[in-house]
């Protein structure tokens, strides 16, 4: 769980809270580790990887309906933009 909060950048209780809640929903699975019973390991259920699929698709079908809208003026700003966040996600400046 500290990992995936530190991912998500929020406090433990709270990504805690927020896996209990997909746990309950049925969305995620949440098992001890067998050598280690302070660590535990999440998981989608099919469930749970059904639903992000198609939350993904929903997203990609909207942006891709917004992107063609813009001028190739704007497409081009974007896709300089895309590099250099690209470049400053991989630490480089």
């Amino acid at each position: 769980m500290r990992e995936l909060g530190e991912v998500e950048q929020v406090s433990a209780p709270t990504i805690t809270r927020v896996v209990t809640a997909l746990v309950d929903a049925g969305l995620v699975l949440r098992e001890a580790d067998l050598s280690d019973g302070r660590v535990a390991w999440t998981r989608l259920t099919p469930a749970g990887a059904k639903l992000l699929d198609r939350s993904r698709r929903r997203k990609e079908a909207y942006l891709v309906k917004r992107l063609r809208e813009l001028d190739p003026r704007e497409l081009d700003t974007l896709e300089d933009a895309a590099a250099i966040l690209e470049r400053l996600t991989e630490g480089r400046s």
